[in-house]
């Protein structure tokens, strides 16, 4: 049964932080993309690559250094299942706490989570949001979802010293130490991850962990992993055949600008093919960059991202 495309909004929440928080929205008709994204694994890495912002040094969301370089895990399909369906119920969790309490905001809901992690004592209006916001249920769900998401990435060992922790959103000096090793290492894997993505990607590998974003507007891609065809990769001596199937027209291009010694042109890459129409591969080259699967230089070459 086709899933219909929603809009799933994040945002980055912490004690006593300010009503004007900002909301990313990103619309995607896969839930494994929500629970991922509103996973703890997720918010750890933006909160380390997204930066600070304003009077309040508040975390801020930005989709070339946290979404677009952000390595999605690779589960098995009933893994990938539960994932779904615990980000199902969080979204309806929160939706109908909010239609029944219209008073109730994203915000509140999420720093009275907070203050219950910690052990803090809770005031009357924290105490009604409580209740209100059912937000033992909401912590429960969290749990739940961050368990599955770094078992998606067969990271268990780290769940112990993570899952329930207060700080998930935002870094605290008064974390305990083992916590606060638990989050570098995870930082660190997925930094290591990313650069073995990013190696597969060069030589022809694409897993398609979210073909939403990863696909030019009007690609057909299915989920699943796929590699460059042989026709379409460049051998020495021979300049290869420009694809018909848009999917491996992507991919041959994104090879043929990693193999380059540096920063190319269109024109550099148009003759790496044959019969590769040149306005065409341009008007890819742009939609890639504004993807933020390689990048455009002010001079008008391109690199890779």
């Amino acid at each position: 049964m086709p899933r219909t495309a929603k809009w799933f909004s994040f945002q980055f929440v912490s004690p006593e932080t300010i009503p004007d928080t900002a909301v990313v929205a990103i619309a995607s008709g896969d839930s494994f993309s929500l629970g991922v994204l509103s996973s703890r694994v997720h918010l750890l890495w933006a909160t380390a690559a997204g930066g600070r912002l304003g009077v309040g040094n508040d975390p801020r969301y930005q989709h070339k250094q946290t979404f677009n370089p952000y390595p999605f895990p690779d589960p098995n399909d009933a893994l990938r299942e539960r994932i779904r369906a615990v980000a199902e119920e969080l979204d309806a969790h929160r939706k109908q706490r909010q239609a029944l309490h219209p008073d109730l905001t994203i915000t509140g809901l999420y720093n009275v989570l907070e203050r219950l992690r910690r052990g803090d004592p809770l005031s009357a209006k924290d105490r009604q949001i409580h209740e209100q916001g059912l937000v033992s249920v909401l912590g429960q769900l969290h749990d739940e979802l961050d368990a599955d998401v770094l078992a998606a990435y067969g990271w268990e060992d780290l769940a112990p010293r993570l899952v329930g922790r207060p700080g998930g959103t935002t870094p605290r000096p008064d974390k305990p130490a083992e916590q606060a090793e638990a989050e570098e290492e995870l930082l660190t894997r997925l930094v290591a991850l990313n650069r073995e993505r990013a190696a597969e990607e060069a030589r022809g590998r694409v897993r398609w962990l979210r073909p939403d974003f990863q696909r030019p507007a009007g690609a057909d891609v299915e989920q699943a992993e796929t590699e460059v065809s042989p026709a379409s990769a460049e051998t020495p001596g021979r300049k290869a055949d420009w694809p018909k199937p848009l999917p491996e027209q992507v991919q041959a291009l994104r090879s043929a600008l990693a193999a380059q010694p540096g920063p190319a042109s269109a024109e550099d890459l148009a003759r790496t093919f044959q019969r590769a129409p040149r306005a065409k591969l341009a008007e890819l080259l742009d939609t890639l960059a504004a993807l933020g699967q390689i990048r455009r230089l002010p001079d008008g070459r391109y690199t890779p991202g």
